[in-house]
């Protein structure tokens, strides 16, 4: 569907449409690809807690892009969309920021939620930068495969900084595993997910070539990360987004009770005896990759303080943690996150923002899709926005995904959000748009 703000080709939306595309492609670059790929693990500073991940230039394109952004954001006729809902976010933010100001590390969360603000808003303005469905298409193939060139030609002509090597002092468990420009196999595989999402609506949308090419080799690349998990959710997803189209009076049980016995059989399996003992009964590893013992010991650190929690990004990673000496008891003390987004909030927030959280990350999305007009519902770019959705809750339930500021996947997470409230509220633009219906579905 064309944005009618598009249809004419005057000079002001003609700098506005290539303004959008640089833009667009510029953030797109920025998360997929990043300013420094090809990170080397086997430096001893990636055993470092208290190592940043960022640099000054870094920062500085984030700050020129996200200005870019907002600024192109406040010039649209859409503006009114930036942020929303903006009451559930602005109490979100303030019982994060709450909570962060009484922890032991009150700025790692202030700095945290300004990130995190910055990529949401960042994100709601995102769907507007296309000047139309197949130009959005168009732009996220070519991004996409600008992607998986770096990724294999680091596989091909930098293997040592993208494949895992037995040398790295973190894992070397991981050696011979893909990884490509990523920092770690986990978020290359995460990544090619996404891209063979992606491809599957190019290939609708745009190029039917480009996109089946996204595809293969997105799922070639996923095969060599070794990522189980990812690589069984790639058709897990998609024959879930299939059930849930088809059967609309079961889609809240399927995301809420899947969502919900995700976690049950995965965390639950660490905290109770019989349940571990029943998963493992079935052939499936009940540890979840070592996962176990991180979420026991988080579990029993929420026991603790279930209201507020530890304070937004304030526990896992902190010098007093790491260095405590509860190594001897455990060595889940030294890990990076919970690997699991609803546990890692409700430990660093407590259980009212995994409340919040849940509100805006799950029941908000279920009633924008049961708003859906009927020949919206089985359109190529709601099913991108419902496939990512889905990923991203049902994999939240093994890593750490939501607020993770400069996290491609939170980004394309949100915007996926955006689409789909985008698409419930949306008019075909044949014409005028009517003043009272402003919204439109292309992005």
């Amino acid at each position: 569907m064309t944005s009618a703000a598009y249809r004419e080709t005057s000079a002001p939306d003609a700098v506005r449409a290539r303004v959008g595309a640089f833009l667009f492609m510029a953030m797109f670059l920025f998360l997929w690809v990043s300013i420094t790929p090809y990170v080397d693990l086997t430096g001893e500073a990636i055993l470092d807690p208290s190592a940043g991940n960022s640099n000054r230039l870094n920062q500085i394109l984030a700050l020129l892009l996200s200005a870019g952004i907002l600024g192109y954001g406040l010039l649209h006729p859409m503006r009114d969309i930036i942020l929303q809902p903006r009451l559930l976010l602005a109490i979100l933010c303030f019982w994060f920021l709450l909570v962060s100001l009484i922890s032991a590390h009150p700025m790692l969360g202030i700095k945290g939620i300004v990130l995190s603000t910055m990529m949401t808003v960042n994100a709601s303005i995102y769907l507007l930068l296309p000047a139309s469905e197949r130009h959005f298409a168009k732009m996220l193939g070519i991004g996409t495969l600008i992607m998986l060139a770096f990724a294999y030609y680091g596989i091909l002509f930098k293997p040592t900084l993208a494949i895992h090597q037995a040398s790295e002092l973190r894992e070397p468990m991981n050696a011979g595993l893909w990884r490509g420009h990523f920092p770690h196999k986990n978020s290359a595989a995460s990544a090619m997910v996404l891209a063979a999402f992606f491809g599957l609506f190019v290939a609708s949308a745009w190029s039917r070539m480009a996109g089946l090419t996204i595809f293969v080799l997105s799922f070639l690349f996923l095969v060599n990360t070794g990522g189980k998990t990812s690589t069984a959710m790639l058709p897990a997803i998609l024959v879930l987004g299939w059930l849930f189209e088809k059967m609309r009076p079961l889609r809240a049980l399927i995301v809420i009770g899947g969502v919900g016995l995700f976690n049950l059989f995965a965390v639950g399996s660490a905290v109770f005896r019989p349940l571990g003992e029943f998963i493992s009964g079935l052939g499936i590893d009940a540890t979840f990759t070592n996962r176990s013992d991180i979420w026991r010991f988080a579990f029993s650190a929420l026991a603790e303080r279930p209201l507020t929690g530890y304070g937004f990004r304030a526990f896992w990673q902190t010098e007093e943690l790491v260095y405590s000496g509860g190594s001897v008891e455990t060595w889940a003390v030294a890990a990076a996150n919970g690997h699991n987004s609803y546990l890692d909030i409700a430990l660093t927030t407590g259980f009212p923002g995994l409340l919040l959280t849940l509100i805006w990350v799950v029941l908000l999305p279920l009633r924008d899709i049961s708003r859906l007009a009927s020949d919206r519902e089985n359109a190529p770019l709601t099913r991108l926005y419902v496939r990512i959705w889905l990923y991203t809750i049902f994999h939240a339930g093994l890593e750490t995904l939501f607020f993770e500021g400069g996290s491609f996947v939170w980004f394309t997470f949100v915007f996926a959000l955006y689409g789909l409230h985008l698409q419930s509220s949306a008019v075909v633009a044949q014409g005028a748009v009517p003043e009272n219906r402003k919204r439109v579905a292309h992005a």
